[in-house]
């Protein structure tokens, strides 16, 4: 699975999780040389606090292109601690 943005390849892996329909990418995987911290933030009731991240391309920016969970807070959202998830109306999946 690879996510692409402008056809940058952003994150690529086999080994992706998926939870509610979004692939999870292992944090490994992803090139964080494109990214740099939203200041968007949003709190989900089973896994936490979540983060955001911007991505930029060949200088034109993508605002809050991507989200993590830092810390998860039950069980259940553990395995995607970390983990990066694209949203599918702003990257290409592959």
């Amino acid at each position: 699975m690879k996510a692409i943005l402008n056809g940058v390849v952003l994150a690529e892996s086999n080994d992706t999780k998926v939870v509610e329909g979004n692939h999870y990418f292992p944090p490994e995987s992803v090139k964080k040389e494109y990214f740099t911290d939203s200041n968007t933030s949003y709190v989900c009731p089973w896994k936490g606090d979540c983060s955001f991240y911007d991505a930029t391309i060949d200088g034109k920016t993508v605002s809050d292109v991507a989200w993590y969970y830092p810390t998860t807070i039950t069980d259940r959202a553990k395995p995607i601690e970390n983990y990066v998830a694209f949203y599918k109306n702003k990257v290409e999946f592959e």
